[in-house]
């Protein structure tokens, strides 16, 4: 048995265990439905068609995963433009960290003045909180090229963007893997809260509803599928890298 397989295996027995931990603590300690349902009173909730479970999945989804991808694009724009420029990064660098010293819980109410309701405002909300860690790693990795590489492509004429896609991308790619991980995490608590201060729909607007009538199970439930969609991006993001960048090169 290999490394990666005994890696999974853990990571499987780890979720079991934890399964099982809640099943027992609740089984044996009488926890009161109310308070801490069980695993199978999670899954009843699944089954009452009048939460929509799948249409506010859908919406909740949208939100993490379009914001994300606007976090890496921007994030990757920004950072090969910083490194182009020593000029644009004394100005608009110190701009920015203050900027996402912005708590994104104060940032919420003004997005939703300015933007209304929906999902739009949400995706905002997860770009603006995951854009940060893309760019500052993204920034590390094209800075860490060899200068002997760069120095070659200048001997040769290359264009700005032969030396991005040629040798500054390929190089740095451990780097920005390492970012859009941390990423993936941060882009789902940046959608959740933006659906907890403002939204009609979404998975985190129906955990408001349920916990007026302390439906518990629903609400664990729509915690399971949250983490269920972020485990998705993580995991799309974790197939990419094995894809695209050589073990011994990845930044864990």
């Amino acid at each position: 048995m290999n490394a990666s397989t005994v890696r999974w295996t853990l990571a499987v027995l780890a979720h079991l265990a934890l399964l099982l931990a809640w099943y027992l603590f609740v089984k044996l300690g009488n926890v009161p439905r109310f308070v801490m349902p069980s695993p199978s009173a999670t899954l009843d909730a699944l089954l009452q068609p009048n939460y929509d479970w799948w249409a506010n999945m859908a919406v909740t989804a949208t939100e993490i995963f379009a914001g994300y991808a606007l976090a890496l694009v921007a994030g990757v724009a920004l950072a090969l433009l910083f490194t182009w420029s020593k000029a644009l990064e004394a100005f608009f660098m110190p701009l920015l960290v203050s900027l996402n010293m912005i708590p994104k819980v104060a940032l919420g109410p003004l997005i939703i003045v300015w933007f209304k309701y929906g999902v739009f405002p949400n995706t905002l909300m997860a770009f603006s909180i995951c854009v940060f860690p893309i760019l500052l790693t993204t920034a590390r990795g094209l800075r860490e090229i060899e200068p002997e590489l760069l120095d070659l492509v200048n001997s040769l004429k290359g264009s700005r963007w032969q030396l991005f896609t040629k040798i500054q991308l390929p190089g740095s790619l451990p780097y920005i893997f390492s970012g859009m991980k941390v990423a993936a995490i941060l882009a789902v608590a940046g959608a959740i809260v933006g659906e907890f201060l403002g939204s009609d729909k979404g998975l985190g607007y129906l955990m408001l509803q349920v916990q007026v009538t302390l439906d518990t199970p629903a609400m664990f439930m729509a915690v399971l599928l949250i983490t269920l969609i972020g485990m998705a991006l993580y995991g799309l993001v974790l197939g990419l890298e094995t894809l695209l960048v050589p073990k011994d090169a990845r930044v864990d």
